[in-house]
């Protein structure tokens, strides 16, 4: 019992860490002349890079789940509709550059390819 609650008390510490760091980092914010509101020199970048890094370790965490139960010994139209669909997701992706559409599209794929092979 007292070993979960200091489990609990320091994974409740470290979360508090990690909703403070990106404060401690970038709250150092100097007065800009004639404005009023605090201007962080490096927010731009950290603006500019997170999303899209955060997209593409999301992509490839989807891509890696569906694709590591494939198997090279199974049977062929096992593998189609998740290998088929990602490398749709990729091409369309490269195309439009556009995440939404990439992930709609895939998931759309998916399920049509897998509706066409398997029936309903």
């Amino acid at each position: 019992m007292i070993e979960q609650l200091i489990l609990i008390l320091v994974m409740g510490f470290v979360i508090f860490l990690c909703r403070l760091f990106p404060f401690l980092v970038f709250g150092k914010g100097k007065l800009e002349k004639g404005s009023k509101e605090l201007a962080f020199r490096d927010i731009g970048f950290v603006e500019k890079v997170v999303p899209p890094v955060a997209m593409t370790v999301l992509a490839f965490n989807a891509i890696a789940t569906s694709i590591k139960d494939t198997t090279v010994k199974g049977a062929f139209f096992e593998n189609v509709p998740v290998i088929a669909a990602s490398v749709f997701t990729v091409l369309i992706h490269l195309w439009r550059r556009n995440s939404l559409i990439s992930i709609f599209g895939g998931v759309a794929a998916y399920m049509l390819i897998e509706r066409f092979l398997r029936g309903p």
